[in-house]
């Protein structure tokens, strides 16, 4: 039996997958949380092979979720279920520690298929992702600015190319207007860009955003 715990801030989507899981004889919800604090306290009190972990959530991020559950429970494997395009995301959350990436739009049978392999040991990602994995190991680049933000300022980046005002990206990420205007600033200066218009530019190009 797998032992799976659900992490997301959407009850409708929590109970959606809680349906898809029931109905498969050898996986079996046993908790599940709307935030990550909830979720490191239920991950505490209850024994799980993998969890299903949303990256945008209240409080505690994805990527800091991520990494509390593999120091306090490193035997169990996290599946990343998100909203973000893959190119966005899944390669750093593979190198965080993650056991596989898969968005929201993914089928049900996609998931059953990526839970059973990652609580077996295996790594699950999309074979677009793969393959995309795949010509970069073969046909090795220079490695592009945004990968050497840290995952905050990333947050912050993805949050700015939306559009999205100071104010309003501060009460998602749950962080003072003048901090998210300090990581906008060390984004600008990592990425060599001078205004919001270019980091757009940089986004679209790089496909961070479509």
């Amino acid at each position: 039996m797998i032992r799976i715990f659900i992490v997301d801030d959407h009850s409708l989507f929590r109970a959606g997958v809680r349906q898809i899981l029931a109905k498969q004889s050898d996986l079996r919800v046993v908790g599940e949380a709307g935030n990550g604090g909830e979720a490191m306290t239920g991950i505490r009190e209850r024994d799980c092979d993998v969890v299903l972990l949303d990256l945008t959530m209240p409080g505690l991020g994805g990527f800091e979720v991520l990494g509390d559950i593999k120091r306090e429970r490193p035997h169990a494997a996290v599946l990343v279920l998100s909203m973000h395009p893959e190119d966005q995301y899944a390669t750093r959350i593979l190198k965080a520690g993650a056991s596989g990436y898969l968005t929201k739009e993914s089928a049900a049978e996609e998931l059953i298929v990526a839970i059973r392999k990652v609580a077996a040991g295996g790594i699950y990602v999309s074979a677009h992702l793969a393959e995309k994995l795949a010509s970069t190991l073969q046909t090795p680049t220079e490695v592009p600015p945004h990968q050497m933000l840290s995952e905050r300022e990333f947050q912050v980046l993805t949050q700015l190319v939306k559009g999205k005002k100071l104010k309003e990206i501060a009460n998602v990420l749950f962080l003072s207007e003048k901090t998210i205007t300090t990581y906008r600033s060390r984004i600008l200066e990592k990425l060599n860009l001078h205004n919001n218009a270019e980091l757009i530019h940089y986004a679209i190009q790089n496909k961070l955003i479509s």
